[in-house]
């Protein structure tokens, strides 16, 4: 059983790395402004149909739930690339599926039909969340919730799923490892009292600190780079940040650089 969250963002853009070490993470990049689309997310959930075979050419919103979906396998290697949140299926998308396919054992044609969507339907719980990651995991550590943050609750839970999908391609490619998300969204309360950054990715939902037990951090970093993560803290500490700043307009900060 899937559930419907209309879902959509700006167009993305390749960017290119922040050259200053000393930024913090989740520090607002200058001269870009938010980039939410609407939401629904009602409080009875129904379920997502999947109603037409998408390929290259179509446009629609059923489109930008497959790309929020596919996210997560934006390269095959390290690169600054991201899937666009656009509702338009261009070769960006085409390949994230292709590399989905793949990575799932279907045929990889980039084509979305009826086995593409029975298998991104398998990765989604029956309220909305992901297949290994919870709501819980997200809340905020204070309050419990989704609330406080510096956008509605509805978007932080909006945010906080687009992360879960890329967290299940990651979790993928490091061989079906379980991935503890340490810290999800931030109050802005919260977030003060630890000492985070006045505009930390936290705080819109959009980033997670992440442990996974029996990988090196390195690794984790590693194969972060090639999910669509415009956000990834150095891999010298003893956690992994991610969080895609890019989908709010943000440029991109990838603190150790390509590897």
């Amino acid at each position: 059983m899937t559930f419907l969250f209309r879902s959509a963002g700006g167009r993305s853009v390749d960017s290119r790395p922040l050259d200053r070490r000393s930024m913090l993470r989740g520090t607002l990049a200058v001269g870009a402004g938010l980039a939410f689309g609407p939401l629904l997310l009602s409080g009875t959930a129904q379920a997502y149909s999947w109603s037409r075979t998408l390929k290259q050419g179509d446009s629609g919103a059923d489109v930008t739930e497959l790309q929020i979906r596919v996210a997560g396998w934006a390269a095959d290697s390290a690169s600054q690339t991201r899937v666009g949140l656009d509702g338009d299926f261009g070769p960006g998308t085409a390949a994230a599926v292709k590399r989905f396919q793949a990575a799932y054992g279907l045929d990889d044609d980039g084509v979305a039909g009826p086995n593409t969507h029975a298998k991104l339907n398998a990765l989604e719980q029956s309220d909305g969340s992901t297949a290994h990651f919870n709501w819980s995991e997200f809340y905020d550590q204070a309050s419990g919730n989704f609330n406080g943050g510096k956008v509605s609750a509805a978007q932080v839970k909006e945010n906080a799923r687009r992360c879960m999908y890329k967290l299940e391609a990651l979790r993928k490619k490091l061989g079906d490892k379980p991935i503890t998300v340490n810290s999800g969204f931030r109050s802005i309360a919260h977030n003060a009292d630890i000492g985070g950054a006045s505009d930390s990715m936290h705080l819109y939902g959009t980033a997670a600190d992440l442990d996974v037990p029996g990988v090196a951090t390195k690794t984790v970093y590693q194969k972060a780079e090639t999910c669509g993560f415009s956000g990834l803290e150095r891999y010298t500490v003893d956690h992994q940040h991610v969080d895609s700043r890019a989908d709010l307009g943000r440029d991109w900060w990838w603190e150790s650089g390509t590897i």
